[in-house]
Formats: C-alpha cells, sequence, structure tokens
C-alpha cells in the first residue's frame, strides 16, 4: 500500500438479483463448511479499516455477521453503483476519505486488492481504481473517493447505471491482479459456478 495513505472502509456488495442462481441471497449459499459471505469477509475485513454490507431488503438475515447493511439509496434496482454510493454516504458520515467494493458473490478474492488498488491510484493519479486480471476489467471491485459521491448521486439520478460509463468520466487507474489456477475474481453466478466453487476451494 502506498505510504501515508489511512486504510479506506470496505463495503460489500450484495444488493444483486441473483437471477440466475434463482433470486435470494447468493452471499448466503454455502461453499465448503461456510457461506460464500463469511468467504468474502474473510478475505476482505483485514484489508480495511471497517466494512459493510450493501443489501435490500430485511437486515435481519444479515443480523449474525455484526456489520452494518446499507440500502441502496436510489430507488428500484439500479445495479452495483447504488451500492458503491451507498458505501460512500456511509463512509461520508463517519469521515473517511476512500472506500472499497468487494462483491459478495466472489469468495476468493485477493488479500492484496485493497493494496494493489491504492498504489494504482497513486502510480497513475487517479481518485478511482478498479481491479483488472487477464479476463478483463472487474468494475465491482474498486477504490472510490467519497469526494465524489455527489457527482455520483447525480449521475444515478440521470439514469447511469453501468460501471464504466461513470468512471470514464472520471478517469479510472488499472489494478492489475495475477490469474493462477482460476481468477480470483470468480464469481459465482449459476449453480454451475456454485459447484465449480467447491472445487476451486481446494486450491484457495
Amino acid at each position: 500500500m502506498a505510504e501515508g495513505m489511512s486504510l479506506p472502509s470496505g463495503t460489500i456488495l450484495a444488493g444483486g438479483q441473483s437471477r440466475r442462481m434463482g433470486g435470494g441471497d447468493k452471499g448466503l449459499l454455502t461453499i465448503g463448511d461456510r457461506t460464500m459471505l463469511e468467504h468474502v469477509i474473510d478475505r476482505f475485513a483485514p484489508q480495511v479499516g471497517e466494512l459493510a454490507l450493501n443489501a435490500n431488503g430485511d437486515e435481519a438475515r444479515f443480523a449474525k455477521f455484526g456489520f452494518p447493511v446499507l440500502a441502496d439509496p436510489v430507488a428500484g434496482y439500479a445495479g452495483p453503483l447504488a451500492g458503491v454510493l451507498a458505501g460512500l454516504d456511509w463512509a461520508a458520515g463517519r469521515g473517511v476519505a476512500n472506500i472499497v467494493t468487494a462483491a459478495a458473490d466472489t469468495p476468493f478474492l485477493p488479500a492484496d486488492l485493497v493494496a494493489r488498488l491504492l498504489d494504482a491510484a497513486v502510480a497513475q493519479g487517479r481518485q478511482i481504481a478498479l481491479a483488472r486480471t487477464a479476463t478483463g476489467l472487474h468494475p465491482t471491485f474498486g477504490l472510490w473517493p467519497v469526494a465524489l459521491r455527489d457527482d455520483l448521486r447525480t449521475a444515478l439520478s440521470a439514469g447511469v447505471r453501468k460501471v464504466v460509463d461513470w468512471t470514464d468520466r472520471h478517469g479510472a487507474a488499472s489494478a492489475e491482479f495475477p490469474v493462477g489456477e482460476f481468477d480470483p475474481f470468480f464469481n459465482v453466478n449459476t449453480p454451475e459456478d456454485l459447484d465449480s466453487a467447491q472445487d476451486y476451494l481446494e486450491l484457495a
């Protein structure tokens, strides 16, 4: 991590609709003997100053994790950018300058996610940094400045939904991550993906 930078807060994006999994909370599905969300927390929590979950509906289903649950601040399903804004609003109230987001359905995320994002932002002179591997960009894994939250709110109100449509306006650094036996940003979208995750667990 870049010298002199304080740890950002973390927001796990768990507000998706999980259509290809038949609905419900993908993060509460089990891989091995733990939920997918527990795998994400174990890898992500040590990298950030404090952690919150972005999810909609009844907060009680996440009570056992002990983290704040942040609902989308935009009506209707507005996609991951709404979750980013929820995290930014939460961090702003706590005097934090930046957040890093991670998806709740990505149980093998890198243990150096935050450090690489921060280093890329500094090296490339950008406020935003997004994760990338040889398989492409992973825009739900990003470093986001609280200073741009009102800009993001305006963009969402104007109908912007794709992450890159907003980040392209500001320029975003790319943080490169290696791919080993599988992509560390492998995410569980289907029952078949869940089966694959069970296999990958032995390799992680």
